[in-house]
């Protein structure tokens, strides 16, 4: 059985240029944002008590980031940009 490429119809790409912008863009935010969550554990946990847990950034920073990289991944799927 043989294809014949010529008669095929190529359907055009569900998502433009822009939008997988936004994609890689939303990627990197997440990625930020877990990034500002790491950190802070103590050497021996069964003595001590770390209170960095409880940063400012890890409770209040990092979920906005995330927050905020889950949004602009959300707009970048649903956007149609004019072309």
């Amino acid at each position: 059985m043989k294809i014949n490429t010529e008669n095929e119809v190529q359907k055009p790409m569900p998502l433009g240029k822009k939008n997988y912008m936004l994609i890689a863009a939303a990627v990197l935010i997440i990625a930020i944002g877990y990034l500002l969550l790491q950190g802070g554990g103590s050497e021996n946990p069964a003595e001590e008590f770390n209170y960095e847990m409880f940063s400012t950034r890890r409770i209040v920073v990092a979920p906005l980031v995330l927050l905020l990289g889950f949004v602009v991944g959300g707009v970048a799927i649903m956007k149609k940009f004019k072309k």
